[in-house]
């Protein structure tokens, strides 16, 4: 079976990733961002899709979310592995930082973030929402390539296009955020809701506007953001390349799978 991954902003192919078919899945949830591109990375089976699609033209509210992890399942993916871009929250999470969180606060609104199941009302318990396992994978990987990052931690996500205001991004931090980003929600609630294992790569190219410092995402800091983020794209791809040539360390993992059985096994 193949490996999800979903390239955030800047992450728009694997190098070195051996395309032998792309193949657009249609869902009852509608069409994913874009063509699927399924292919081998050095005896690895890989399902890549691109969140905001190949052209980046799909903005953080409009991602098809639903109709993107149903689509990797349909493909008979049951591990996933994100990466996104985030702000940090907090003067000693630095630029240039990758975070694996496990946790998430979501102050989205109006994202359809609701299966249509032939099934009885479910509340799905959501304390932990990441796969613990293809964590523990994702930061021995860190690790190993000697890169900045932080183990666990708290992901604010804000609906966007648009940043936050000073007062919003100190709330956020008040209330616990550590990182916000536009895009894990509903983004790992659904891939936790289809039973499949879910991490992110959430790597860090500024501090939020609520942290005074001189990078920050403002008109005259772009020069400085923009080199890290850069970085933060190379940095990223050797990570995920490191990932999944370790991959036996999770694809044995069913966490997601075992958390849902319970409250799905009633009807189907």
């Amino acid at each position: 079976m193949p490996i999800g991954v979903i390239g955030g902003s800047g992450i728009c192919s694997i190098p070195g990733l051996r395309v032998t078919d792309k193949v657009s899945i249609p869902t009852r949830y509608g069409d994913p961002s874009d063509k699927i591109f399924l292919g081998e990375y050095h005896g690895v089976c890989i399902a890549f899709i691109p969140r905001h699609g190949y052209s980046h033209t799909i903005p953080p509210h409009r991602v098809p979310y639903k109709a993107n992890l149903t689509a990797l399942k349909l493909l008979g993916v049951r591990h996933v592995v994100a990466t996104c871009v985030a702000g940090s929250l907090r003067k000693e999470i630095t630029p240039g930082t990758i975070m694996v969180p496990d946790q998430f606060i979501n102050f989205t609104w109006g994202r359809d973030d609701t299966f249509a199941h032939d099934r009885e009302l479910v509340h799905l318990p959501m304390a932990s929402p990441y796969c613990d396992t293809l964590a523990l994978a994702a930061t021995n990987a860190l690790s190993d390539l000697d890169i900045e990052y932080r183990k666990g931690g708290t992901v604010t996500v804000i609906q966007g296009p648009r940043f936050s205001t000073i007062a919003e991004s100190k709330m956020y931090a008040l209330l616990g955020g550590d990182i916000v980003n536009m895009t894990q929600y509903p983004e790992c609630y659904f891939a936790r809701e289809l039973g499949l294992c879910y991490t992110v790569l959430a790597s860090v190219t500024d501090y939020d506007v609520g942290v005074p410092s001189d990078i920050a995402m403002r008109a005259n800091s772009f020069d400085k953001v923009l080199p890290i983020f850069r970085s933060n794209v190379e940095n990223t791809l050797q990570v995920l390349r490191r990932i999944l040539l370790n991959a036996s360390q999770f694809v044995g993992c069913s966490c997601a799978e075992l958390e849902v059985k319970p409250y799905f096994a009633s009807k189907s």
